[in-house]
């Protein structure tokens, strides 16, 4: 019988194909939602990841979130090296400043300034000295954040600071070594691009020591974001964040815990938490739209073929078992094709620069998300078939 139920399926190909099509839709959207949501995720504790060397964060005991941060007086960095078992601290300052193109145009920046000694804080991917370029009189390092189209110069030295009006329509190429800004009237010059990792949501990124940062903001009794602890041989990470807090009142998370704490801000705080949710929803209500109309029409132009079977001694929940095997082969075979195409499109819209990152978890959400749309459509297309009497088929009456 449920051989029979897989010929009657694959017979009609035309609502077959639409079922798969149906099914597909709703795997490739949930999935693709559900990684560009991680994506996302992870890319808004990216500043985190950027910097291995620092075991623990220490901040102000209100910060929740390395997107969302407070200043602390610069004694903290004094008060952390007293803790035993750190064995190194230094400071990392994050502000936004305004960078002045040559041509006239100006660009928000994240200004991020690190150690003058150690330049710990700089990504420097497979470029060791990349870092010691920072210092030089006024240097600083650029990265676009995941941003596109933002870190281009005039191309021509006519555009270039000009007198009188702007020249923002001027042809552009992407800033390179030796270039020239102004930030808060401050002359800087671009030494290099850093290895940084792209930022949610998209922001061109400056890095600088913190002596050049200090030197460019406007003065404020304030300046230290963050202060960077590494752990001494044979203290835990967890240990030294703990002994950190106990001593000196201010906040310490391991790098790992900083991560969770960034992740939970964003799901409470984050507009986009919510475009996701309306994405899953769209497609849970497409996918089921979709799926139950088919699997229903289906099942009702083969009543007749229920109602031999029916007629013949079948019950009522083999005829069930026929239907639920007609949506679980639908199910497997549309999921398949939906996971398929996500995992073709994903590294496409990576290109593009947006958030897509594809988890453990997210085929998994996808795949019983799918599970959940055919059984709800199967138990609806089954609810003819159960009232069904053989009779009322055979003389036309339903």
């Amino acid at each position: 019988m449920l051989s029979m139920a897989l010929k009657m399926l694959t017979g009609d190909r035309g609502k077959y194909a639409g079922l798969l099509f149906g099914i597909a839709f709703t795997s490739f959207l949930i999935t693709f939602a559900a990684s560009f949501f991680c994506g996302f995720m992870t890319r808004g504790f990216s500043l985190i990841s950027d910097i291995p060397a620092a075991d623990v964060w220490v901040m102000d005991p209100a910060v929740e979130s390395v997107e969302q941060t407070t200043n602390m007086s610069s004694s903290a960095l004094d008060r952390v090296r007293s803790v035993a078992g750190v064995r190194s601290a230094v400071p990392l300052a994050l502000a936004t400043a305004e960078a002045r193109f040559p041509n006239g145009r100006f660009q928000s920046f994240q200004l991020i300034g690190v150690d003058d000694a150690t330049f710990v804080g700089v990504p420097l991917g497979n470029d060791p000295g990349l870092a010691g370029r920072l210092r030089g009189p006024d240097a600083v390092l650029i990265d676009s954040g995941g941003s596109v189209g933002k870190l281009d110069t005039p191309q021509l030295a006519r555009d270039q600071w000009p007198h009188g009006a702007p020249h923002l329509a001027a042809a552009t190429r992407p800033l390179e070594d030796g270039d020239e800004l102004l930030v808060n009237d401050h002359r800087v010059v671009v030494v290099g691009h850093a290895n940084a990792l792209p930022r949610f949501p998209p922001r061109p990124l400056m890095y600088s020591t913190l002596s050049n940062v200090l030197r460019i903001l406007p003065p404020v009794r304030q300046r230290l974001t963050f202060v960077l602890a590494s752990a001494a041989a044979g203290v835990e990470p967890t240990e030294l964040a703990r002994r950190i807090h106990a001593q000196t009142g201010l906040r310490a998370r391991t790098a790992g815990e900083f991560k969770e704490d960034t992740v939970r801000w964003a799901l409470v705080n984050s507009e986009d938490v919510g475009d996701v949710g309306a994405m899953l929803t769209l497609a849970m209500t497409v996918g089921f739209g979709i799926t139950a109309v088919l699997l229903y029409l289906f099942t009702t132009e083969h009543l007749k073929d229920y109602a031999v079977l029916k007629s013949m001694g079948a019950t009522s929940g083999l005829l069930l078992r026929m239907i639920l095997v007609q949506a679980g082969v639908c199910a497997l075979v549309g999921t398949g094709l939906g996971l398929g195409l996500c995992g073709i499109a994903g590294p496409i819209v990576s290109a593009w620069g947006f958030p897509f990152r594809m988890m453990w978890f997210t085929p998994l959400l996808g795949s019983v998300m799918v599970f959940i749309v055919s059984l709800l459509a199967a138990l609806i297309s089954a609810r003819p078939v159960l009232k069904l009497e053989p009779a009322a088929v055979f003389s036309g009456r339903t």
